[in-house]
């Protein structure tokens, strides 16, 4: 997507239900203080200049390091960030607690690496503006751009999962890219069934929206793989494996006839 277009207003100040933001960018945080400012620089550099009230959200999920600090001394600093605490942990955990908590008219979450540029956004509130429910970034659909690709298993590994969770998340082509909105109202309920707490979470979500019906659009991003992930390939994968296997058995029930859309 190259084309500018203007966004949609959101609701009169005066409503009773305007929401207190147009966008919340939720940032699932844990141990993040050497990459955290570069994130929120960029972001917050970037979402200053859109047309439309937004500001972001760190969702410190039981840091030992300084990640509370960096975000706070960035807010000092007049970027629009915040930090809130979540004691469950767990990626998945931390999202549900940005996304269930936000009071924005369009809420979603990015990975701290920012793996996919800041300037994602914009595609993502033009998708948003034009009525999609769920957004999801790939670097898998046509024209998007894997810049570093990862190492062979993690490649292969990938493979495995995306066979093994399409039965869930339909044809939705990158469940793991960590760039994902949502229109707030449709994404609370799906975040407030959840039951996974770890990588598997983007799955259960969508799997979730496409029982529900929701209109789900991929889009595609520039992707660079960073260092430092979190995922460890043996514990991790073996954790996932059987969280997959646990959303399987408690599968939701799709209604006929709603599949995601792509770009």
């Amino acid at each position: 997507m190259k084309e500018s277009r203007s966004l949609s207003p959101a609701l009169g100040a005066g409503h009773v239900s305007a929401p207190a933001l147009d966008m919340e960018i939720i940032i699932p945080a844990y141990n993040e203080e050497h990459r955290l400012e570069a994130t929120l620089r960029a972001l917050g550099c970037h979402v200053q200049q859109l047309p439309l009230r937004a500001a972001l959200r760190v969702i410190d999920n039981g840091s030992c390091d300084r990640t509370a600090e960096c975000a706070d001394r960035l807010a000092a600093e007049g970027l629009p960030v915040t930090v809130t605490g979540c004691a469950p942990r767990g990626k998945g955990a931390a999202v549900a607690r940005g996304i269930l908590t936000s009071r924005a008219r369009w809420s979603g979450f990015c990975d701290a690496d920012l793996a996919t540029p800041a300037t994602a956004i914009d595609d993502a509130l033009a998708l948003l503006d034009d009525g999609w429910q769920v957004v999801v970034a790939s670097r898998r659909c046509p024209e998007a751009r894997v810049m570093t690709r990862q190492s062979v298993p993690r490649r292969l590994g990938g493979h495995a999962f995306r066979l093994l969770t399409r039965p869930l998340a339909g044809p939705v082509t990158d469940t793991q890219c960590g760039f994902k909105f949502f229109t707030t109202a449709a994404a609370q309920p799906l975040f407030r069934q959840m039951v996974s707490t770890g990588f598997i979470f983007d799955v259960e979500v969508l799997a979730r929206a496409r029982a529900l019906g929701l209109s789900t659009v991929e889009f595609p991003v520039v992707w660079d793989d960073r260092q430092g992930s979190t995922f460890r390939l043996v514990s991790d994968g073996c954790r996932t494996t059987r969280d997959l296997w646990q959303l399987y058995r408690g599968q939701p029930h799709r209604r006929p006839g709603h599949d995601s859309g792509g770009m």
